[in-house]
């Protein structure tokens, strides 16, 4: 209770701000009330939701709707706070110049009005986020990307020179509410004509049913030498109340079957061999493993059956992992695929000039490739969307990444 009053007391205190700002631009008053009139309304359904919130309910729920609103509305206001406040400072500055060294006449007062220009500066600058936030919850969310990386390693077997593989991540599709882009996005995948296809886990948000409905759709993922896949932290069925650990064991029994009726190679804690022309590639799979999250990954028994000289590609749904384990492990794991982090669905990214996403504060590998100590990782951006229900700066991707073997011309 005391969260939700200091909840309450910031964000009437934002609304304060914001509405100055408002009023010092806009004149006419029931333009400023139906302003006011909207942001009591969103700002009261996302308290109302809050408390009827189930959070396994899918994010299709009333509670993610009336997110979405609440960010489209609330974080545009933080923009003019930041305004607002900077000029009451300078303002108050100006008040005790006043006072004390111009002994200005206290019937002119002290404080010198708004200006009408800052106001104006305000909501431009706050339109930005605004319009980039519609855009993420609209269009953004499905604005799929492909992300084509090429990798080069000494010990490539050289059969699987130029050997190519497609990953996703995170579909979690209790969050789809539109089927034909989705089925856009499998045909994107299918497209890429990869050797491999390899998904790293989160199907679903928190029940196996929230897959039914696209069962069909994601059986159409096709590669020559098959689809494997792991498990994320979401597909054990952890994040929401349960009638009994019966009802629980039923979900996660189903959420298995439709992988393997979709014809995904389900790996746990196990491992599968790709031949080729005499040379063998292993794709070793873990289930969860994160630093906070569960942990049922098991390195050792996954890689029981790989031989210290074979390629390794480890299916690892939590980048913590590789963080904290893998690259530590005296097996020599050359390529990790990841996700899990969905890059939070907000950040700035232009190639080759800026990199950033709030979530490089939570985990330090985030998106993309990175390398240490001569093994790689790919942390993929996500497939679908969870709990926000869009994304901005940071859009759904498809990963296709070539596998070289290197040539040394010394």
């Amino acid at each position: 209770m005391i969260r939700l009053i200091i909840f309450i007391v910031l964000v009437l205190a934002l609304d304060f701000y914001a509405l100055q700002s408002f009023r010092s631009v806009v004149r006419n008053p029931w333009v400023t009330y139906g302003y006011v009139v909207i942001s009591l309304v969103v700002f009261g359904n996302i308290v109302y939701q809050g408390f009827t919130f189930e959070r396994g309910s899918g994010v299709n729920s009333g509670f993610y709707l009336a997110f979405a609103l609440f960010v489209l509305v609330y974080v545009p206001k933080l923009v003019l706070l930041i305004f607002m406040f900077g000029e009451d400072v300078f303002r108050l500055f100006e008040a005790g110049v006043n006072y004390f060294v111009s002994k200005s006449d206290e019937s002119s007062g002290l404080f010198n009005s708004r200006r009408k220009f800052i106001g104006q500066l305000a909501l431009g600058i706050a339109a930005i986020p605004f319009l980039s936030i519609l855009y993420g919850i609209t269009k953004g969310k499905y604005n799929f990307k492909v992300l084509k990386y090429t990798l080069e390693f000494d010990d490539l077997p050289a059969a699987f020179d130029g050997y190519q593989v497609t990953q996703i991540s995170d579909i979690h599709s209790g969050s789809f509410d539109n089927k034909e882009k989705i089925e856009y996005a499998v045909d994107l995948v299918n497209q890429q004509a990869s050797d491999v296809i390899m998904f790293t886990g989160d199907l679903v948000n928190s029940k196996s049913k929230e897959m039914r409905p696209w069962k069909s759709t994601f059986s159409k993922l096709t590669a020559k030498d098959g689809v494997f896949s792991i498990l994320g932290n979401h597909d054990y069925g952890d994040y929401t109340r349960w009638p009994s650990d019966e009802a629980k064991a039923e979900n996660f029994q189903e959420l298995l079957d439709i992988q393997k009726e979709m014809g995904f190679d389900l790996l746990r804690n196990e491992s599968r061999f790709i031949e080729k022309e005499g040379d063998r590639l292993a794709v070793i799979g873990v289930e969860n493993w994160g630093k906070g999250f569960k942990q049922k990954g098991d390195l050792s028994l996954a890689s029981s059956k790989v031989e210290p000289n074979d390629f390794k590609i480890l299916l690892s749904h939590d980048p913590s992992h590789w963080q904290y384990e893998v690259v530590k492990d005296p097996t020599h794991y050359h390529l990790t695929l990841s996700g899990h982090t969905h890059g939070m669905q907000f950040g700035i990214e232009i190639p080759g000039i800026i990199k950033w996403s709030p979530i490089k504060w939570r985990y330090k590998y985030w998106a993309g490739i990175y390398e240490k100590a001569g093994q790689y990782i790919n942390v993929n951006r996500g497939f679908g969307f969870l709990a926000f229900p869009g994304r901005v700066g940071i859009w759904p991707e498809i990963t296709v990444i070539t596998l070289k073997k290197r040539i040394n011309n010394t």
